[in-house]
Order: C-alpha cells, then structure tokens, then sequence
C-alpha cells in the first residue's frame, strides 16, 4: 500500500506539473496546488473505498459521520470567522484550510481505523496537501488556517471512529493425554 501511494504521488505531481507553461517557479507552485487538490478528495475517497474493500460496514459509517461533521465544522468556522486570504482573495475563507481539513480526515480515519502502517503514509499525504496550500500558486493559506484544518479534520475522526478488529471471536481447542480443553473468546 505504501508503494501504491507513492506511485500515485508521483504521477499526481507530474500531471499537475507537465499541465502548466510557465516560469519554473510558478510551474512547481502550480503542481504543488494542483497535487493538493487532488489529495484532499483522494484521502478520504481511498479510506471510503478501503472500507468497502474489506466489507467494514461500521468503518463506512465511522468515515461519514467524521468527515461530514469536519465539513460542517469546517465551513461553519469559515463563514464565521471570514479571516482573509494571505494573497488578498476577495472570498474570505482561509480559516481553517478546507483542504488540510479533508485530507487529514481522510488521513486520521485510516489511521485510527487500521493502523499506523497504513496511516503514516497517509498523514505524509495530508502533510503534503498543507503544505501546498501555504506555497501553491496563490498562497491561499498561512500556517494557522492548516493547522487548524489538520486539527478539525483529526479532531472530528477520533470523535467517531474506532479501531477496527478483524476478528470478533476466537474459538480454541486443546488436548493432552485424557484432558480437552475447549476455549472461546469475544471481543467488544
């Protein structure tokens, strides 16, 4: 899995980067966006798709239940606070960075749910999508509305979602000589 999402890491960067004829600097800044843009909706799409994969039905509803209330929380805040945007954007909307919000939900519920072998990755991901938003093209962010989105969107999945466990019950047997031991196990 780690694999694969480098591989998707590289291939975003490059689309994004091929996408743009301009100075050198301003083509990195644009890929850096453009690769932000597509991670904050792939974070949570893969977690979604994940718990589908492995038929976690409970994990499917952790995941909605997080992510809209990061949604809501997110824009609700937004809409509230009106900060503007470091580069002078009329919209109004820095605070927090929805983007950072959606991909460290995304990132925080694969975390939570299976682990930090999948979730380190997946928070490098995230981590990379704050960051674009602070040097992208347009400078949408400073360094406070994506902690804070980091903070909502992680925030909100350990509200929700629970570990995952595989296995709910173990059944065991064991002998020796003329003694059998039969052992159950269940998990809440």
């Amino acid at each position: 899995m780690n694999k694969l999402m480098c591989i998707f890491l590289f291939f975003c960067i490059n689309y994004a980067y091929a996408q743009v004829d301009s100075p050198k600097e301003i083509r990195r800044e644009k890929a850096y966006q453009k690769t932000g843009d597509i991670l904050q909706l792939a974070l949570p799409v893969g977690a979604g798709l994940t718990t589908l994969f492995v038929k976690d039905e409970e994990g499917f509803w952790q995941l909605m239940k997080s992510y809209g209330t990061t949604i809501a929380i997110t824009y609700g805040v937004k809409y509230l606070i009106n900060k503007p945007r470091p580069e002078g954007a009329s919209d109004g909307l820095a605070f927090p960075s929805g983007h950072t919000a959606s991909a460290f939900s995304g990132a925080s519920f694969i975390q939570r749910r299976y682990g930090w072998t999948y979730g380190a990755p997946a928070y490098a991901l995230a981590g990379f999508v704050a960051y674009s938003r602070i040097e992208g093209y347009n400078d949408r962010h400073d360094g406070w509305d994506v902690l804070a989105g980091a903070i909502v969107g992680i925030g909100s999945t350990y509200i929700f979602t629970t570990p995952y466990q595989r296995d709910h019950y173990e059944l065991t047997f064991s002998s020796d000589n003329d003694v059998y031991l039969l052992g159950i196990k269940y998990k809440f």
